[in-house]
């Protein structure tokens, strides 16, 4: 299989997965309605672990252009590769949500609340505030890349790996995802987003298209100070791209809570759902 192939197809196995556990717990009438947050955590992880199962021997299952960001900055992936691999993920991410819209078809109209409907597709803050938003974003997705790239410098039972990273993006979920729904992986929101405001869903509203730069900003930067940090630290090898990502994420960061100051005196930013992923 083609390697961009596999990474179209993976995305959307994760997504069909991720945004369909979301739909299973917020949707009204369906078995696993209010089944919680743990469910979600757990429905994302296995999904990854499915999708790393899938492809991973053809494309390397990045799966997230915030881990093609990091592998790349790490020296591991090639840099001509990166706009391919983004493209083919945004692109299954978007197939993904469309399947999980047609698979819960008659549940859109029996669930009465937009927000709850864009929850499934697209993540949101508990808490609107750019800056901090930002910030949870570029933690998970550090978190998530450190943690991918200590994973693969161990030895695991042949077979193993996929199951532990889909156990780390559980722990991202159970521990940090509170906050802004751990998009960690800018296909993962951009794509199903786009579905939702393109597809033909029954009630739905808006898509939030004015928090949608969080969920990509924050993963993009959080992965490549990932990538840059674990080859400065962990190898011990810094390249003046560790301190160009660095300065890049705190100039972001400065800009946000700019953004967020200007966004205090006017209308607050929309939460789509309370119970979200």
């Amino acid at each position: 299989m083609n390697p961009f192939l596999g990474e179209l197809i993976g995305t959307a196995i994760l997504i069909l997965f991720g945004a369909g556990v979301c739909a299973n717990v917020n949707l009204k009438k369906t078995f696993a309605f209010q089944s919680g947050w743990l469910v979600i955590a757990i429905g994302w992880g296995l999904g990854v672990t499915m999708a790393v199962y899938a492809v991973g021997m053809f494309s390397g299952a990045h799966l997230n252009p915030a881990v093609t960001l990091g592998l790349a900055f790490k020296g591991d992936f090639p840099w001509a590769d990166v706009p391919g691999y983004i493209v083919a993920q945004v692109a299954g991410a978007f197939i993904g949500a469309a399947a999980v819209m047609l698979h819960f078809l008659p549940h859109w109209k029996e669930t009465q609340d937009p927000g709850v409907k864009l929850g499934v597709f697209a993540t949101g803050p508990a808490i609107p505030d750019y800056f901090s938003n930002l910030i949870s974003e570029m933690i998970g997705t550090f978190i998530l890349v450190v943690g991918i790239l200590s994973i693969g410098a161990n030895e695991f039972t042949e077979g193993l790996n996929p199951l532990i990273v889909g156990l780390l993006i559980v722990a991202i979920g159970i521990s940090l995802g509170g906050t802004t729904g751990y998009a960690i992986n800018p296909a993962r929101d951009f794509g199903p987003r786009l579905a939702h405001f393109l597809l033909p869903l029954a009630g739905k509203g808006p898509s939030n298209w004015k928090y949608s730069w969080i969920p990509v900003a924050g993963p993009v930067l959080g992965g490549s100070l990932g990538g840059v940090f674990y080859k400065a630290v962990f190898t011990g090898a810094p390249t003046p791209a560790f301190w160009a990502v660095l300065i890049v994420c705190s100039a972001a960061l400065a800009a946000a809570r700019v953004i967020q100051g200007r966004q205090s005196q006017g209308p607050a930013v929309s939460s789509p759902t309370p119970v979200k992923k």
